[in-house]
């Protein structure tokens, strides 16, 4: 018993894993909010054009 204690606190893949996801998860919010901002940017564009083609 006192071996799987000792095995099992020493064992860091557990922690390994969590710092992946949280990178991960880090990454996915940055894409979202550039994504969204370089979204709202690029449909405004369009209406300009839109409205330029309408108008002409």
């Amino acid at each position: 018993m006192s071996k799987f204690m000792t095995r099992f606190l020493t064992d860091e893949s557990g922690a390994t894993a969590i710092e992946y996801g949280l990178i991960a998860a880090l990454i996915a919010a940055v894409l979202i909010g550039t994504l969204t901002t370089v979204g709202t940017s690029l449909n405004a564009k369009f209406k300009d054009i839109e409205d330029a083609v309408k108008a002409g």
